[in-house]
């Protein structure tokens, strides 16, 4: 015979809000910078257990896939890694250059770090797209995608700054030619000719530091926040 569940309120009460707290947070819309965004979910994460956050984190990932601009994707870590932050509606396209493309028309793009892609490049000849995020955004992983938008982004108190350089010396003197300057650096990637460094904590394009560093095309290509 088929027996009938029991009833059990209390689990029927906390689910209803759970729906009402998301059908509000969706009618707040988004914050007005990615760096309001970082530090608001750095708020709601205090506390947390490893298995709450991992919860709250993909309720607000999928929040902001739905409020924020429309998601573009390129490279197979950067779909695993929205799939898992944002939900599945990214929309993928065959290139690293249709990403920036769709940037460029007010999109945002979730690009991967891919050896012989020196897309990021790109960035450094267009100040008006820079770097958000970098996922995964744990400080114990080296970022494997990069969120590039048309938002500059801004310090939170815990970042890494992405800079890249042409310049032909082997980046264990880069790497020190930065420390000398008063920046810790590790290598992240080359291609074509350009590598990309990451820069501890939120270092500014115009950073006087920045000036005397090897390199004749050089430059802060963004920053990220990490949690």
């Amino acid at each position: 015979m088929l027996v009938a569940p029991e009833d059990d309120p209390r689990r029927l009460a906390l689910d209803k809000a759970v729906a009402d707290a998301v059908r509000a947070r969706l009618a707040a819309g988004t914050r007005p910078s990615p760096d309001a965004d970082a530090l608001g979910l750095r708020e709601a994460l205090t506390g947390l257990a490893p298995a709450e956050a991992v919860v709250v984190r993909a309720v607000l990932g999928r929040i902001d896939a739905v409020t924020g601009e429309p998601l573009v994707l390129w490279g197979s870590a950067s779909q695993t890694l929205a799939a898992d932050r944002f939900g599945l509606g990214g929309r993928a396209v065959a290139d690293p250059e249709q990403a920036l493309a769709a940037v460029r028309d007010g999109a945002r793009a979730l690009i991967d770090l891919a050896p012989g892609k020196a897309w990021w490049s790109r960035l450094l000849a267009e100040p008006a797209l820079r770097v958000t995020a970098a996922l995964p955004d744990d400080r114990r992983a080296l970022p494997r995608a990069l969120m590039v938008e048309r938002r500059d982004p801004g310090p939170t108190g815990d970042d890494r700054t992405f800079w890249a350089t042409d310049s032909g010396l082997p980046d264990a003197r880069v790497v020190a030619a930065l420390g000398a300057a008063g920046l810790a650096a590790s290598p992240l990637i080359a291609a074509g000719g350009l590598k990309l460094f990451i820069l501890a904590g939120y270092v500014q394009p115009m950073d006087g530091r920045l000036s005397s560093v090897p390199g004749t095309l050089s430059g802060v290509l963004g920053a990220a926040p990490i949690f």
